[in-house]
């Protein structure tokens, strides 16, 4: 049954009715249908106000705006500027110069900068790079920093237990570079713009347009002038459309037109559910004397128990300066709601193997991004009519290499050899007014990304066992190492990771330790690091298919995970300015664009969307 809590009802009709539902994972929708019917007259404090949730076509304060939309056409539009994005931009104008064609290629880009909201650890294994630019060296892409050392960890909470990096173990990383993901995709901006890419950073696709025949038309930027209030303020300006004869989506992990489309074409049909991790991120400046450039260090087990998948990495720069990036990744089908996937970060950070590299450092940097976890088992379709799936929007990540940026650069690549044929002829012959090009997919499985997801694919799930961490190391090391993944069965993720939240009364809380503000740090401090900024006038892009879910059901049930699951503060339950109770405060300003709050919130009543262009974090080369 529900348990005691703090209620935004003052009937307590509903949760009388609420406590016949068992507090499993199927009860989200049932409790929305209960809560509407027995509360629809009570006052919940309203929280969203964006357009998504209550359309302009019903607010009297947009009457007579006027809402045309200016629209350009192209041959290609990418949504994304990020490792695939810029990879496919680069090989259409690559094969178009080859061939003495002209094409136009529009890529547009949330961020304010190319490369602003790109973060990864980051081992770059380089050879889709080689393959796009195999002079890539002489060009001056930013990879200064071959690995010259592997080590590996199993850590306890006072001690580590090194573990040998066998030949062949996808943790190896022989011959890759450590880089700041940041700067090669600036680089890969500059690439680009070179041969003709048209760049727009600071325009964020807010809509997927559609041909009358249903096949995608193109894309729409966002609207700007919004008042937070969800009014038209006098500078309001419309989005403007860009149309095209076949559009790439690749926004990154979880994009928000990406879910849109699995929904409209029935692309998750046929594949497992996705799951994912929050990778949080520091960039240290430290003691040269401990600077070991070329250094890699993975870990896993403590502070997480063998049951929570994840572990951490440190990595030893090369840059003219002794620069040190960790992290820390947290699989988010854990299941105690009073995890704190940032605060176990700070906690990893003072184990006796890590603490002493950043004793008397400086922290400069700090960011957090979701990951796809799900491998070639969770892949959607990826073609529809008039739009392909591209990096790590399907996900194409390689989970146990913690690698996804040489697989999401090749789907890129392949993305644009397959689209560039059709968008070229001089006579297009399509069923459909945007193009669809099932080649894509074709080439994906017939190319190394394939194969090397493939031989994976069983390692990450591999640890939904009773042993957990320990038994999925042991997966790991008899069937990848010695069949090479080569055994004759897929195993099946849990779920989604929204399900898999316990009860807060089913849990034990976590008693994290105050941070020193030497090592560890405050979430609120670790946030004015990321450069994170947003227009404070414009409606909460964190938006909420019912306001009163987050009090009524992720309060009662769960105590408020939203308040540890995010990794920057966005979300907090205070008390009612009158009256007995709690309310949710959304401070979107804070937000990174991490999308761990879409995936984990178990009522999924949380829909992310985006902020005006050029908002979120500003990282220098994370």
């Amino acid at each position: 049954m529900f348990p005691a809590g703090r209620y935004s009802c003052q009937a307590h009709r509903c949760i009388r009715a609420l406590k016949t539902i068992p507090t499993d994972h199927a009860a989200p929708q049932l409790y929305t249908t209960l809560h509407r019917r027995t509360c629809s007259s009570v006052s919940t404090p309203r929280i969203t106000t964006h357009y998504t949730i209550h359309p302009r076509d019903k607010d009297s304060r947009w009457e007579g705006v006027e809402m045309e939309r200016f629209a350009d056409e192209a041959d290609v539009v990418i949504v994304g500027g990020g490792p695939a994005g810029l990879s496919a931009a680069i090989r259409l104008k690559q094969l178009a110069n080859e061939h003495e064609k002209e094409l136009r290629v529009c890529l547009v880009e949330k961020a304010s900068q190319i490369g602003a909201h790109t973060l990864s650890g980051a081992c770059l294994e380089p050879s889709a790079i080689t393959e796009l630019f195999p002079d890539w060296k002489e060009r001056g892409a930013p990879l200064h920093t071959p690995v010259t050392e592997d080590v590996f960890s199993i850590l306890t909470e006072k001690h580590r237990i090194p573990v040998p990096m066998l030949p062949g173990l996808p943790m190896q990383n022989h011959g890759n570079y450590i880089v700041r993901l940041g700067n090669f995709v600036r680089w890969l901006g500059e690439q680009a713009e070179e041969l003709g890419v048209e760049l727009y950073p600071g325009y964020a696709a807010a809509e997927v347009l559609f041909h009358e025949d249903g096949s995608v038309k193109g894309i729409a930027t966002n609207d700007v002038g919004i008042a937070k209030d969800g009014s038209p303020k006098d500078v309001f300006e419309r989005g403007m459309e860009l149309h095209a004869k076949v559009t790439l989506f690749g926004e990154g992990c979880h994009g928000h037109l990406a879910k849109q489309l699995y929904k409209k074409f029935n692309l998750r049909e046929n594949c497992q559910p996705q799951t994912y991790a929050i990778g949080l991120k520091e960039v240290w400046m430290i003691d040269e004397k401990k600077w070991r450039p070329g250094r890699v260090e993975h870990s896993v087990g403590w502070p997480l128990n063998r049951h929570t998948y994840g572990g951490s990495f440190l990595y030893h720069l090369n840059e003219g300066e002794p620069l040190v990036a960790l992290g820390f990744v947290v699989g988010l089908d854990y299941s105690n709601p009073y995890l704190s996937p940032f605060r176990e970060f700070q906690r990893w950070k003072h184990h006796p193997f890590v603490a002493p590299t950043l004793e008397g450092g400086n922290r400069i940097a700090y960011g957090a991004r979701a990951l796809n976890e799900g491998g070639i088992q969770s892949l959607p379709e990826l073609t529809f009519p008039g739009g392909l799936l591209i990096g790590c929007s399907p996900g194409f990540m390689n989970v146990p290499k913690i690698k996804g940026t040489h697989t999401a650069m090749k789907s890129g690549m392949l993305a644009a050899e397959a689209i560039f044929p059709k968008v070229t002829a001089e006579s297009l012959d399509s069923e459909t007014a945007g193009l669809h090009v099932p080649e894509y997919a074709e080439a994906l499985k017939n190319s190394w990304v394939w194969k090397e997801l493939y031989a994976v694919r069983n390692i990450r799930p591999s640890f939904h066992n009773y042993f957990g961490l320990y038994g999925g190391m042991v997966y790991t090391g008899i069937f990848y190492w010695i069949l090479r993944g080569k055994e004759p069965w897929t195993l099946k993720h849990c779920g989604l990771d929204a399900n898999q939240l316990k009860p807060a009364k089913d849990c034990t809380p976590i008693e994290y330790p105050k941070p020193d503000g030497k090592i560890s740090f405050d979430l609120l401090s670790s946030v004015a690091l990321s450069g994170t900024n947003h227009e404070g006038d414009q409606p909460a892009h964190l938006t909420l298919k019912d306001d009163s879910i987050p009090v009524d059901r992720n309060l009662a049930i769960y105590d408020g995970p939203e308040q540890r699951f995010c990794p920057a503060g966005v979300y907090e339950y205070v008390p009612l300015e009158t009256g007995d109770g709690m309310r949710l405060q959304i401070n979107a300003q804070n937000c990174v664009h991490c999308k761990t709050c879409d995936i984990k919130d178990p009522s999924q009543n949380i829909n992310w969307v985006v902020p005006e262009g050029g908002g979120g974090p500003a990282y220098n080369g994370m």
